[in-house]
């Protein structure tokens, strides 16, 4: 029997990990991050049970997730992938103008990846996402592979924390210098 796959659930995985590690960061007065939601302008509202049954998207939105960590404001976006080859095209230029002028006002900016057949996750520091995206707008690579990225940024889950976030933030910190 197949099985039917709804692109609607695409990264869900991430999603999940990434607010149960919130949550938990929250709890223990770690950090103060928030999911932000993709404005949406309903068309049809279902009378008996008050659902929206259809909608459409008002506006770009900007990244998954806007918090500040003992301080120091942060914004990311949460992608997965099942592949070892991560398109660009799931990263939209709107989303790097945000990250970019977020980073101008002190903030840090990043990236959560996880490969889903690998079953790892990846803290792509603001600096590597620009570096394949320039390279992406010069005429070269339209992705990047797994093998390129720095090893060090790759995160061990462990059972006290979903996903360590925090450690890619504090390498990539000590990397800022």
């Amino acid at each position: 029997m197949a099985t039917w796959k709804s692109r609607g659930l695409r990264g869900s995985t991430l999603e999940e990990f990434v607010n149960r590690t919130i949550e938990q960061y929250r709890r223990e007065g770690l950090a103060l991050i928030q999911k932000i939601p993709t404005p949406i302008t309903p068309i049809h509202i279902d009378k008996d049970s008050r659902h929206i049954t259809l909608a459409y998207f008002d506006q770009k939105s900007t990244v998954d997730y806007m918090g500040v960590v003992q301080g120091i404001p942060v914004c990311f976006d949460a992608k997965e992938c099942a592949e070892d080859t991560f398109p660009l095209a799931n990263i939209h230029e709107h989303q790097v103008r945000f990250m970019t002028d977020f980073e101008r006002q002190q903030g840090i900016s990043f990236l959560l990846l996880y490969f889903s057949s690998r079953q790892e996750f990846y803290y792509m520091p603001y600096r590597e996402m620009m570096e394949f995206w320039n390279r992406m707008e010069y005429g070269g690579r339209k992705s990047f592979l797994i093998s390129e990225l720095d090893p060090a940024y790759f995160l061990d889950a462990k059972s006290d924390c979903m996903l360590p976030i925090l450690q890619g933030l504090q390498l990539d910190l000590n990397e800022r210098g």
